[in-house]
């Protein structure tokens, strides 16, 4: 058995940009949602020395020579259906624990000036629009476009960490998520599917995906109960211990728990949750995962697991775990580790799904291995490729 990854070390905060750096943008689809505005804000705070960078896995030393975009050549917008200003939707996570108290404030500038670069989604709930679907896709394509030539940027990446849809009928017409990842490949944008909503996995866009002419990855961003799925797994693979059963629960509030309140929502999420098991284990156990919505939660989250396992001469025993956390604070760093490793794909030239990024998704594309170990190694794997030539 090979040796398990070393942990990676911090890496102090780079030094500020010369004005005559390339700037690079980040299209946040649900760029007023909590994920997008803790990423905005923390990519601020990082930039300006107020904070580590805890959790970025990109500022940590295997990708110290990848050649990177740093944080602060990194521009922001967006689309959303929602008109609630950044920098106020940053003071109600600061009330409720998600941000430092007074990072607000201090990331005032910054939030305002990513908000004023955010554009009307669609189709909106609740109000007609007539226009067809390639209508919507043309006027998504084109506020990227104006974003990117607006703001002079060298390119510019597409991460969707909208709410999470239902899976779309068959036979019917494309889900929001479709829609956007259709206008990123037609503005010649990489795109990132953090959720688990179709996106790039629809059967009208597969034609559109193979001949895709920037990289992408996706999709379910792993940021608590599945990460820890990745890592138990494998364990009792490797010590030829029997899993019987695996069930799990989740209370969640905010408004991926009121998303995930439809049940059609919630069978998108569990799939990629399943699919770690199965793809670790050889076969999906016993079962299920519940999720439930406690709206007096807000954007923190809880998760249990139970596990049935059988040992030596079949000695049934259990092992039980819980994960408390903030849903926003876990995968706004991995939002911007992806922004940093699609951009910086796209100027080596790479086209097409990375596998190399299954460390960060619960269903990735491609033939990603599903462990967490191996998928970090193949992660490092994937910095040095982009590190070849880089500027030192």
């Amino acid at each position: 058995m090979s040796a398990e990854p070393s942990l990676p070390s911090p890496l102090p905060t780079p030094p500020s940009e010369p004005s005559s750096a390339p700037r690079y943008g980040v299209w946040l689809i649900g760029a007023r949602g909590s994920v997008a505005t803790t990423a905005i804000a923390g990519c601020a705070a990082v930039s300006a020395g107020l904070h580590p960078a805890t959790g970025m896995v990109t500022e940590t030393a295997p990708f110290a020579d990848a050649g990177l975009p740093t944080l602060s050549s990194l521009v922001f917008g967006g689309h959303d259906t929602l008109d609630c200003p950044l920098p106020k939707r940053a003071e109600h996570l600061a009330a409720g624990g998600v941000l430092p108290h007074g990072l607000p404030s201090a990331v005032a500038a910054e939030l305002t000036a990513a908000d004023r670069e955010i554009r009307p989604g669609g189709p909106q709930p609740g109000r007609d629009d007539d226009r067809t679907q390639d209508d919507l896709i043309t006027a998504f394509a084109t506020d990227i476009r104006d974003f990117v030539r607006g703001h002079g940027l060298a390119g510019a990446v597409v991460l969707n960490v909208a709410s999470t849809e239902p899976a779309p009928a068959p036979g019917g017409p494309l889900p929001p998520s479709s829609l956007y990842a259709a206008a990123a490949l037609r503005a010649g944008c990489p795109y990132v599917n953090f959720t688990p909503s179709t996106g790039l996995h629809h059967p009208a866009l597969a034609a559109e995906a193979a001949a895709a002419s920037v990289p992408y990855a996706g999709r379910d961003g792993k940021t608590g109960q599945t990460l820890l799925r990745s890592v138990l797994g494998p364990m009792f693979l490797q010590r030829a211990l029997a899993v019987r059963a695996w069930s799990g629960t989740n209370l969640l509030g905010g408004g991926d728990g009121a998303a995930l309140a439809d049940p059609a929502a919630a069978a998108a999420k569990n799939a990629g949750k399943e699919r770690v098991l199965a793809d670790t284990l050889g076969a999906a156990p016993q079962g299920e995962v519940h999720i439930d919505d406690v709206p007096a939660l807000g954007d923190w989250k809880t998760a249990w697991d139970h596990i049935a396992f059988d040992g030596f001469l079949g000695a049934r025993m259990v092992l039980q775990t819980t994960w408390q956390g903030c849903d926003s604070a876990l995968a706004a760093p991995l939002v911007l580790d992806l922004a940093r490793l699609l951009l910086r794909a796209a100027d080596r030239g790479l086209t097409g799904p990375r596998p190399e990024l299954g460390f960060y998704f619960k269903d990735p594309d491609g033939d990603a291995p599903a462990a967490l170990g191996d998928q970090f190694a193949a992660l490092v794997d994937f910095a040095a490729v982009l590190g070849a030539g880089a500027a030192r």
